[in-house]
């Protein structure tokens, strides 16, 4: 379990330099939909690899997954365009907070109702105490 707490405090670590310097390429050509648009390229052609060295004979599992689920790309599109477009006007810090935020917020609905098939983990009066706690930390860090 250690490890993967480590790989997601990775993953973490990764999201705000990726807006950071998703961002920084979007004002330096003047295009934050084409910087967000070569993110998606170097992102797709990354996981291809990973998906053909890992499990090639896994793609026909496609054709039965249920559709709604693919909708999860343009969840990912959303958040890049976003934060490609929005951090260098509100701030890399505001708009990080604002994203953990809701992290936070639909994470719990996630696990207490266990949608998408989640691991159902109920919404306590500690667990709740303990995502406000969460998210009042991240607030603190935004102040000046």
């Amino acid at each position: 379990m250690a490890q993967y707490a480590f790989i997601m405090l990775l993953a973490g670590i990764g999201i705000p330099v990726l807006a950071a310097m998703n961002a920084a390429l979007g004002r330096t050509i003047g295009a934050p939909a084409a910087a967000a648009t070569v993110l998606f390229v170097v992102a797709f052609l990354s996981c291809l690899v990973v998906a053909l060295v890992t499990g090639p004979h896994q793609w026909g599992k496609l054709a039965t997954a249920p559709r709604h689920l693919f909708l999860a790309g343009a969840l990912i599109a959303f958040y890049v365009l976003t934060i490609t477009y929005i951090a260098p006007h509100f701030g890399l810090g505001n708009a990080v907070f604002f994203v953990l935020l809701g992290q936070l917020l639909s994470a719990a609905a996630i696990d207490h109702f266990g949608l998408f098939g989640a691991q159902v983990s109920p919404l306590s009066l500690t667990r709740a105490g303990g995502i406000a706690l969460m998210a009042t930390g991240v607030w603190l860090t935004q102040q000046v």
